[in-house]
């Protein structure tokens, strides 16, 4: 466990204090002490809870379960939980605060990256540090919620990557949606009751919470209903970027489908014609002639041309550019180098595979038995 003092005395800016000069002293604007503790350390954290007239029940609720943000007025203290977020990841940490008339109480798990910045700037400047506890506390929640929008324009960057990559029919945008769809629910999750719990700190009648601190809350409050009404529209941008990832997906289908059928329409009058010709009969046509052979590739190539030209002509088929003809080449190359390997994997595969389906059982076999005998031995 770790704890730090932050006293403001007159009109300075803030500076480090000890727990027992804090105890001690009556003339500071306000003491803020913060606690870095967990579950483990919760002895310690109740001996600081003595000295700071918080419930030890209380105390020990916030170290043992996880909370989402709420506002409670106990009447002489506050109690305030709010959620941040942490350092290089998109995951939220709780920060319990406890608002007396002279004395803010933050205590929260790990490092809190909106708490070391506002710890700073209070002892770097008199005007953020000025005014009561109640408006650091209200400066402290503002600092929470403003890292929690950024991440909400975070999404958004990064929501119009993942519009372009759904209209291109991206083979990753699946894995890759659903990965920002997860980071929007849970966060969203936060928003939303930080929201609510800001607003009622704003509508609070406490004596505790004075007008200016009120219209902090209130800012702060602005901010998480712009956090929490980007997060719906970034929500909403996900399902469309899905629909509109299906509607590619579906084009590119039928733009295979209108290749074979254009491929199909182009074989079956060659077909005929090569049935015709390959049928076993001595009156053919051009069956003795020299050129019979020329002749009839001839008309097979003309057909061919005339066909691929009607389509061509009817908007079905464009003539690649040369850059594309050389991307499909590419890729058409690369394909067929990986096509022996593919094969060459195959053959071991398959002779494999009674072996593989052999083992399967037998683990199943030999987990079903240990899942009896340790039931037996239960009874």
């Amino acid at each position: 466990m770790h704890t730090r003092v932050l006293s403001r005395h007159g009109d300075g800016a803030a500076v480090p204090a000890t727990l027992e000069a804090m105890v001690e002293a009556s003339t500071g604007d306000w003491v803020w002490v913060d606690i870095d503790a967990s579950h483990a350390d919760l002895p310690d954290a109740l001996a600081i809870a003595d000295l700071l007239g918080i419930d030890p029940v209380t105390l020990a609720d916030v170290l043992a379960d996880e909370e989402i943000p709420k506002f409670d007025d106990y009447g002489e203290m506050i109690g305030l939980v709010l959620h941040g977020l942490r350092p290089h990841a998109v995951r939220s940490h709780e920060v319990h605060s406890f608002l007396s008339e002279s004395t803010l109480v933050t205590l929260h798990e790990g490092q809190s990256p909106s708490i070391e910045v506002l710890w700073e700037r209070c002892q770097a400047s008199a005007e953020l540090a000025s005014g009561g506890p109640d408006e650091l506390l209200a400066r402290l929640a503002d600092t929470l919620t403003r890292r929690l929008m950024s991440v909400v324009e975070a999404f958004d960057a990064r929501i119009d990557e993942l519009i372009e990559d759904a209209l291109d029919a991206d083979d990753e945008l699946l894995e890759n949606l659903t990965a920002v769809r997860r980071d929007v629910s849970a966060t969203r999750k936060v928003v939303h009751p930080q929201r609510e719990a800001l607003d009622a700190a704003r509508r609070s009648d406490s004596p505790l919470i004075g007008d200016r601190g009120r219209r902090r809350f209130a800012e702060a409050f602005d901010v998480a209903n712009r956090a929490s009404h980007g997060l719906d529209a970034a929500r909403t941008a996900l399902s469309e970027t899905l629909d509109a990832y299906r509607g590619a997906e579906a084009r590119r289908a039928t733009d295979l489908s209108r290749v074979l059928t254009i491929y199909a329409a182009i074989m079956l009058p060659l077909s005929l014609i090569a049935g015709v010709f390959g049928m076993n009969f001595v009156d053919l046509p051009l069956g003795d002639s020299d050129h019979g052979f020329a002749i009839v590739m001839a008309v097979m190539g003309t057909v061919t041309v005339l066909s691929l030209g009607m389509f061509v002509a009817a908007g079905w088929v464009r003539w690649p550019s040369g850059q594309e003809t050389s991307n499909a080449l590419g890729r058409g190359l690369v394909e067929a180098a990986r096509a022996p390997a593919v094969v060459a994997s195959s053959m071991f595969v398959v002779p494999l595979a009674p072996v593989r389906i052999a083992r399967r059982a037998t683990q199943a076999r030999r987990t079903s038995t240990g899942s009896k005998t340790s039931r037996e031995t239960r009874r």
